[in-house]
């Protein structure tokens, strides 16, 4: 079994090779990477595209708004990529954002997993029909259990999830109230033997 350092170096290099600078192909290494980490089919899809770069031009989107419609050929994955992790600060006070026409989505997928961490919130994504959940590049959660993921996208909304606690006020009081039996009450001991309480100074 490949090292998660391995493929890294590897996607970087084969990005390198592609035409891609060493500043994206260092992009490229890490999301690959964080794809193999999931259990995602990255290295799959990034062979496909690369074998696709080669007799394709795939469109460049380096200004995201909030809807953004491909002219002729799908959206290069890579590009799209970056872009939104440039311009994540500005992104995410975003509503929806909108995407038509991706080529070999799962790897756009990685780069938003990365935009989750560095903006603080969840992304709740929609690729076509399939919903997908980015938790802070912790985990992804998706309903494409057991399924190829699919080579190009039609249509792709992409939503900023508020941070929010999953129970109510009432269930945290509750637990609260239980944790509070383990609390130590302060005895005329305890004072004693806590720092700065000594009965003799040294200065």
């Amino acid at each position: 079994m490949r090292s998660l350092s391995e493929i890294e170096t590897a996607v970087k290099r084969a990005s390198k090779a592609t035409g891609f600078s060493w500043g994206v192909s260092e992009e490229v290494g890490k999301s690959v990477r964080q794809l193999e980490l999931f259990g995602l089919e990255g290295i799959k899809n990034l062979n496909k595209y690369y074998k696709d770069k080669t007799t394709k031009k795939f469109e460049d989107l380096n200004l995201i708004s909030e809807k953004n419609v491909a002219s002729s050929e799908p959206y290069c994955p890579i590009i799209l990529g970056i872009s939104f992790l440039d311009q994540i600060k500005s992104l995410e006070n975003l509503k929806t954002i909108n995407f038509k026409n991706i080529a070999y989505p799962i790897l756009f997928l990685s780069f938003l997993s990365r935009a989750s961490e560095i903006s603080g919130k969840k992304i709740h994504a929609r690729f076509d029909q399939n919903e997908i959940l980015l938790n802070l590049n912790v985990n992804i959660f998706s309903s494409f259990l057991n399924q190829e993921f699919p080579e190009f996208a039609n249509e792709i909304e992409i939503k900023f999830v508020n941070n929010q606690d999953n129970f109510t006020e009432t269930e945290w009081n509750s637990l609260y109230k239980l944790a509070e039996n383990t609390f130590v009450e302060e005895s005329e001991s305890l004072k004693q033997g806590a720092a700065g309480a000594g009965l003799t100074d040294n200065d």
